[in-house]
């Protein structure tokens, strides 16, 4: 069984209601319709949510237990969280109380550790585009984005990578979300987007069995 842990792009906020299109709707009817053998996909998304501190319920750091770690069944876990962390500090007028890619990096540490110790394979997911959203500190938080990006994918620290950006952003303008891909508000997608998300997703990521074995 797969667990994925989130914000309200994995609750999936701005799909159509009643459509079961967020994107782990996506990925589970894939999943039925495949060989795999992970077939249950558990959505773990709160919108709203943070990874380090309770932004809207508790953090995923608090969480993880309950919601991930103690489901019966559970082999595997994809983290999308981090952009209201970064949102909410780059919001803070000291900038000693900002949330910083470092900041967010650790508690992704700590949650692969935490799923590593029950012997579970955890991937990283991108952060999606939100470079056009109409808030004064968008460019501060699009910074520590991309910065966040570029770590889940160099770092090796995750059993793998999910690049929803990749799937998603504008060519044109990577920061931005692609036009048929956006829901409007420029943060959440589209039901076109979800289902690009989901869809992008390489089912052959669940037949590793066992975390990665590192130093």
């Amino acid at each position: 069984m797969i667990v994925a842990i989130g914000n309200s792009i994995t609750d999936g906020a701005a799909s159509s209601a009643d459509s079961n299109s967020r994107w782990p709707d996506v990925l589970a009817r894939r999943l039925l319709a495949s060989k795999e053998p992970a077939k249950a996909v558990v959505n773990a998304g709160i919108s709203g949510n943070g990874v380090l501190g309770p932004i809207a319920g508790p953090a995923a750091l608090a969480r993880f237990d309950r919601d991930v770690l103690m489901q019966p069944g559970v082999t595997h876990v994809i983290v999308l969280e981090g952009i209201n962390d970064l949102s909410r500090g780059a919001a803070i007028a000291d900038p000693r109380e900002s949330v910083s890619a470092e900041d967010l990096i650790f508690g992704y540490q700590q949650l692969i550790a935490r799923a590593h110790e029950r012997g579970l394979v955890i991937f990283g997911a991108t952060l999606t585009p939100m470079a056009n959203m109409t808030r004064p500190t968008t460019a501060v938080v699009d910074e520590r984005r991309r910065a966040v990006n570029a770590w889940i994918r160099t770092s090796g620290a995750f059993d793998g990578v999910i690049d929803f950006e990749a799937a998603t952003r504008d060519p044109a303008e990577p920061g931005r979300f692609l036009p048929a891909y956006d829901s409007g508000d420029h943060l959440h997608p589209s039901d076109a987007g979800y289902k690009a998300m989901g869809e992008s997703i390489d089912l052959a990521l669940f037949r590793r069995m066992t975390p990665a074995r590192r130093p």
